[in-house]
């Protein structure tokens, strides 16, 4: 069998030059890669989408279209890391831990999504107490989320790292229109049947994210007469869903009850995901931890190649 060949179109971009970190040095595949003085010209993309086996696209959404549209090999399989096609009929999406048989469904398709940062730390959160029955799906859900700057991509780095940097702001909220790109990504990946609220911020740090969905535990399913749903057993759910995962943690309960705060850095350099259930009285707290350019993005698309390259 011929070493498999991957192009990464978009190497130069934030999440494209991650991915090169992870796999320059690796045995067992080859990486296509194009003169930096020709890497954007379209006849030579066009070429290298059509040699290679596995194409990673980082590019924005309209050139993740046009790349795809470029492909006229039947054989070339297609990791898309834009948002370009993540709610799209035809694409299998990229979250391996999202439910059973998730991982098999990646290893044999053709064409493959990989899942944004926030989406990820909602999804893995909210779909195994969704497909539990523990939480509704016309809940109404408020999500918030802080990610460093480089999850703005190049633009939030320069921001940041440039040289006005001294200007830029310590913490800004965005997406006060409530109609962010993530958000139809999220209620299709979680089986929510009602958008929920999402409140997504920047901070002064370069990347790590905490994302957090509080929840009024009276407004859950009771899991028998007079027996309302606790923190336990959200916490037992997520505990079991992901016990035999590589890359998703779940916080034990005790361990979580003793921190006083949450550090969005703290699973930086790493392509782990860690979840968390806070609960006080009558409300319950989920929380998740995950490097942006980890497994909000690089890391996602590596464990996405691999995958698929076991399936070939």
């Amino acid at each position: 069998m011929s070493t498999p060949l991957i192009f990464i179109d978009g190497d130069q971009g934030t999440t494209g030059l991650q991915i090169q970190q992870r796999l320059q040095g690796r045995t067992g595949l080859q990486l296509l890669t194009l003169p930096a003085e020709r890497r954007k010209d379209p006849l030579l993309r066009a070429e290298a989408l059509n040699a290679c086996d596995i194409a990673i696209l980082c590019l924005p959404d309209d050139a993740a279209r046009d790349a795809v549209a470029m492909i006229e090999n039947p054989a070339v399989r297609v990791i898309d890391a834009s948002s370009a096609h993540r709610t799209s009929a035809g694409w299998t999406y990229g979250f391996a831990q999202m439910h059973a048989g998730q991982a098999e469904q990646i290893a044999k398709a053709r064409r493959v999504s990989n899942p944004g940062c926030y989406p990820t730390g909602a999804i893995g959160l909210l779909r195994p107490l969704l497909d539990a029955g523990l939480l509704p799906a016309d809940y109404p859900l408020s999500i918030n989320a802080v990610s460093g700057y480089s999850g703005k991509g190049r633009a939030g780095i320069e921001q940041y790292e440039g040289a006005h940097a001294a200007d830029a702001p310590a913490f800004q909220v965005y997406g006060l229109g409530l109609t962010h790109k993530h958000v139809p990504e999220i209620q299709q990946h979680s089986g929510l049947n009602q958008r929920p609220l999402f409140i997504p911020a920047y901070g002064a740090f370069r990347q790590g994210i905490v994302l957090t969905v509080p929840l009024q535990l009276r407004l859950l399913p009771s899991r028998q007469a007079n027996q309302r749903t606790r923190a336990a057993d959200l916490h037992a759910c997520l505990a079991q869903h992901y016990a035999a995962s590589d890359y998703v943690q779940v916080m034990p309960l005790q361990q979580s009850a003793a921190l006083s705060h949450l550090d969005p850095q703290a699973l930086n350099g790493t392509d782990a995901l860690r979840l968390m259930v806070f609960e006080h009285d009558e409300h319950a707290l989920l929380a998740a931890v995950f490097d942006n350019l980890g497994k909000g993005a690089a890391g996602a698309a590596v464990q996405n190649l691999d995958l698929m390259l076991s399936g070939a």
